[in-house]
């Protein structure tokens, strides 16, 4: 069965615009005027270089800092050193081994396993009662 339907024919061209086209729709646009100048930024590799840059500067005027005091208390303060020999200002967190993450997980699991129990037997003998 044949039904009647309405179809829109294409509002689009199969060919190029020509150039004055091209100029009034970019003055039609609502956007003129906003993106018409380029703007080359400072990128985060660039803000990242430059940081690297001024640490490695540093790095040799603290050593230098650093030979004069003769001795250090490790782990008092933001001045402690660590395994290179500078301060770094950062937490001291190092990366775990593979042994040290396997213990910590069965330490866990055997801790909330033995916690669990302990509670349901208390509970357990609570509601006997």
């Amino acid at each position: 069965m044949v039904q009647r339907t309405l179809i829109r024919p294409p509002s689009s061209r199969m060919g190029p615009i020509s150039d004055s086209e091209r100029q009034a729709a970019i003055q039609r646009s609502l956007v003129t005027g906003q993106y018409d100048k380029a703007v080359d930024r400072e990128s985060a590799f660039e803000i990242l270089q430059k940081r690297a840059a001024e640490a490695a500067q540093a790095v040799p005027e603290q050593d230098a800092e650093e030979k004069g005091t003769g001795w250090t208390l490790p782990d008092f303060g933001n001045g402690s050193r660590r395994g290179s020999g500078r301060s770094t200002g950062r937490s001291s967190y190092q990366r775990q081994s593979v042994t040290e993450a396997a213990i910590k997980s069965i330490v866990r699991s055997v801790g909330s396993t033995l916690g669990r129990e302990i509670i349901r037997g208390i509970l357990g003998s609570l509601r006997r009662r």
